[in-house]
């Protein structure tokens, strides 16, 4: 066996890497600067920890939120690796312990937020110090044309500046060609190697789902799903708040959190749904970058995100340890006029504008295609899906139907004619379905032939006729910051008869989340997560710090008797061996002694 898997083997449990792990490992420890895109849940902290221990001396990490740091920290620590982070939550001889460790080369990872990572202080202290590696998480947020853009991030490309021999590496879940150009110049990597990982998430299912009256599909869907923790992103600290009470209402133990509350108890609900102590929290998108828990087993959005990034950076915090998650968009298309609002006051640069209308075009894009969702995400990423269906997502799960929308169709045109070609999708849904609003008074149009010709189908649906007629080219939209319908020879086509329309039958209401089935033995399983609890609260560290979720059901499944069959099981190293192994050990002994679990059912 290699060193590199010596080392995988010895202090993290895994017995391979996952895609461009390898590569990536192996361009840092051969002194290259590295840009590395990576989905959640790809294994992006190992691609600096293992060259952390193969280097020695100190490997700095960059990291947005102190929750984060901390959890790294003790996941290291757990696998016997010694770590530490300096932050603002330390006291002075907290911190002063730390820094006398460093210098004395007792610390192989730190983790330092960008704002402290550029102290001249800070600096000094690198400058005593044998660092070997420097690494930059959320890279995405060092460039403006990302979508979590941090103007501390700019000034890391000092770190480059002071230490030009130390190799650096940029790790990102998500950037399009032009963010990742952006994070190598404003990092001021030289010739980079660059690695880009596919963006798929085999794991996620993904489903959108009309908002009108969600909240009963809501709880029918949580009641399904009582053991499991999950996030529910809201728009407003309001919202999360009023959810938050209306769960607990029902019997959820749900907490909320946005950026108003204060530190103390921002901080305390998410270390209660760190630690398994809350199973929900709804939150805005305040609440995430700091998450590494990896048994997330559903992530909600009850608004429509703002752009495809966030919601697949957001999504991407489901199902991080690799086992099924659901992705759930309760979507209503009168939630764009919240994101217009928010543009129109964030951004002051007309480039940045057209950019955030775009964006948000294409999320609307997703909500309302016909075709497969995941197809949608990856082409959005520029990586093409080769299958038809994926068979993870609700328009694949129950295929489209298809009918003859030539008369819809007729109608969309007949209307969009009679306007003038002036007016945009949600205009026509309005004068199709009758709508009473002022401004179809003022133009004059609520008396033309066309205005509540459509009563038959609701405002939603022929937003998605119109979405879907565009898309195949039976009319036209102008796209830009108000794009604008307007008519082509195909819908002339149609309207002469020469042409015939499919479209998608519209879908019934409903959130479908079929289970997965697997082969362990279930009441083992919660008698190991149960004891998990135990041992991570007496150790104050969050549950998945102990275990994973799937390195107990491999328990469940193989029931090991000896710590040798132990370690064989998915993250299960040397020192998670040696600090949890006898009681887990333990408690499997005592499970197959009631149940008559012989000895040839078990590993040894």
């Amino acid at each position: 066996m290699d060193a590199k898997r010596n080392v995988l083997e010895k202090y993290f449990g895994y017995t391979s890497f996952l895609p461009h792990q390898e590569e990536i490992i192996d361009a840092v420890l051969a002194g290259r600067d590295v840009l590395a895109v990576m989905a959640t849940g790809g294994g992006k902290s190992l691609c600096y920890q293992l060259p952390a221990l193969a280097f020695g001396g100190l490997t700095v990490v960059v990291s947005p939120l102190i929750a984060l740091m901390k959890d790294q920290v003790d996941s290291l620590r757990a696998n016997g690796i010694p770590a530490a982070t300096i932050n603002s939550s330390l006291g002075y001889g907290e911190r002063r312990i730390i820094e006398r460790v460093i210098l004395e080369g007792r610390i192989r990872v730190l983790y330092v937020s960008p704002e402290r990572a550029v102290q001249p202080f800070f600096l000094s202290l690198l400058s005593q110090a044998d660092v070997r590696l420097i690494a930059v998480d959320e890279a995405h947020c060092i460039s403006m044309w990302g979508h979590n853009f941090r103007p501390e991030y700019r000034r890391l490309r000092v770190l480059k500046e002071r230490f030009p021999a130390v190799p650096v590496i940029a790790l990102t879940a998500t950037a399009i060609p032009a963010v990742q150009d952006d994070i190598a110049v404003q990092l001021a990597l030289e010739d980079p190697a660059r690695f880009v990982g596919s963006f798929n998430r085999k794991n996620l299912a993904y489903r959108v789902v009309p908002k009108a009256r969600y909240f009963p599909r809501l709880v029918a869907y949580l009641s399904e799903h009582r053991d499991d923790a999950g996030i529910i992103y809201c728009f407003s600290q309001k919202a999360t708040e009023d959810l938050a009470e209306k769960l607990r209402g029902r019997g959820f133990s749900a907490l909320p959190y946005h950026a108003g509350l204060p530190d103390a108890v921002r901080a305390g609900h998410q270390e209660a749904f760190s630690h398994g102590d809350a199973a929900i929290i709804c939150a805005t998108v305040a609440f995430g970058m700091g998450i590494d828990k990896p048994d997330v087993r559903f992530v909600i959005h009850t608004d429509l995100p703002k752009d495809i990034e966030s919601y697949y950076q957001e999504t991407g915090r489901a199902g991080r340890d690799g086992e099924a998650s659901d992705c759930i968009l309760f979507y209503s298309r009168g939630d764009y006029n919240t994101i217009r609002y928010i543009i129109e006051k964030e951004c002051a640069d007309a480039t940045q504008k057209d950019v955030a209308y775009r964006k948000a075009g294409a999320m609307l894009d997703y909500c309302e295609t016909t075709g497969c969702r995941r197809k949608f995400l990856l082409a959005y990423f520029g990586e093409a899906y080769p299958e038809e269906r994926c068979g993870g997502c609700d328009r694949c799960e129950t295929p489209v139907k298809v009918f003859d929308g030539t008369e819809v169709a007729s109608a969309v045109i007949t209307c969009i004619r009679e306007v003038g070609e002036r007016f945009g999708a949600s205009y026509i849904a309005d004068v199709l379905t009758g709508s009473k609003v002022a401004r179809i008074r003022e133009n004059g149009h609520g008396t033309l032939p066309a205005c509540g010709s459509g009563r038959g189908y609701t405002r939603d649906q022929w937003l998605l006729f119109i979405q879907e007629m565009v898309g195949k080219g039976f009319i036209a939209s102008t796209g830009g910051r108000y794009p604008v319908l307007v008519l082509n020879d195909r819908s002339r086509e149609v309207l002469a008869g020469d042409l015939a329309v499919p479209l998608a039958e519209p879908r019934p209401e409903g959130v479908v989340a079929p289970e997965a089935g697997d082969d362990y033995d279930e009441a083992l399983f919660l008698r190991l997560r149960q004891l998990r609890k135990v041992v991570a609260d007496l150790d104050r560290v969050p549950p998945f710090v102990v275990f994973h979720d799937r390195s107990l059901k491999e328990m469940a499944k193989f029931y090991p008797c000896t710590g040798v069959a132990l370690l064989r099981l998915y993250g299960v190293s040397e020192g998670k061996l040696q600090r949890y192994g006898r009681r887990f050990l333990e408690a499997i002994d005592r499970h197959c002694i009631e149940q008559g679990i012989g000895p040839e059912r078990r590993s040894g």
